[in-house]
């Protein structure tokens, strides 16, 4: 059996940070599930910081694709930071870059969704 997912949610301006840890496997959908229910109705953009992911299989992969899923349907954006290279590879080929915006490190995403909002 694998560990368990740990996540903490915080809000960070005008938008929701998920920091994960642990594995993301199988088991990491209740994890994501329950941190997905705690974020309020009017966020619409979530950082998903996986600064302490240690692995991410093709079952974690299966288990974003239905966050993207969810949060495509309630009309919200999608981030991601701190993923290692090859995560990030992974990312490109399954093509789930083209869902999720990946930054460097959580400064960036933040400071890249502020420029974004400010050429509104």
């Amino acid at each position: 059996m694998s560990a368990m997912t740990e996540y903490r949610v915080r809000r960070v301006s005008d938008l929701t940070v998920i920091d994960l840890q642990g594995k993301l496997d199988a088991f990491a959908g209740v994890a994501l599930d329950r941190a997905y229910a705690q974020i309020g109705q009017e966020v619409k953009t979530i950082l998903l910081n996986f600064g302490g992911v240690d692995l991410i299989n093709s079952t974690g992969i299966a288990v974003l694709i239905g966050l993207i899923v969810q949060a495509t349907k309630a009309g919200r954006r999608l981030l991601a930071c701190c993923l290692s290279d090859h995560y990030i590879k992974i990312f490109r080929v399954a093509r789930l870059s083209d869902y999720i915006g990946i930054f460097p490190d959580e400064a960036t995403a933040l400071a890249s969704r502020q420029e974004s909002e400010s050429q509104l």
